[in-house]
């Protein structure tokens, strides 16, 4: 079973945008933001990058913001790291689905009996 190519490309990208966020990036509204996904269109000119971010919801949207702002800078090193004809136009979407899988936890531990059944013989 064969990778296509823009399964390789989108791994790239997500270890180097990760790579950036840690070390490159230095906009003090970003705040602990983990690349979750990269979603790479077929022709490799959009990729769709899903971050988690940790924190309450305005450190959320301050980190969404940041994102943006960065945005060209990380494209311009995309760009200069590998070796593409085209650097993909990035877009950043938050990751909501480990906040889901919280809210489902939490409600199944409501819903769960707190007292095991007896068995009477």
């Amino acid at each position: 079973m064969s990778f296509k190519r823009a399964d390789r490309v989108s791994v790239a990208i997500k270890k180097e945008v990760g790579l950036l966020l840690t070390q490159g990036v230095k906009d003090p509204g970003i705040h602990f933001v983990t690349v979750t996904t990269v979603d790479m269109a077929e022709d490799l000119r959009n990729a769709v990058i899903y971050v988690s971010v940790m924190g309450t919801e305005e450190d959320r949207q301050e980190t969404m913001k940041g994102l943006e702002r960065a945005k060209g800078y990380i494209r311009k090193e995309l760009g200069s790291r590998l070796q593409l004809r085209y650097t993909p136009e990035i877009h950043f979407r938050l990751d909501e689905s480990l906040d889901h899988s919280i809210k489902i936890r939490t409600i199944l531990n409501e819903i769960k009996p707190t007292d095991e059944p007896k068995n009477e013989d």
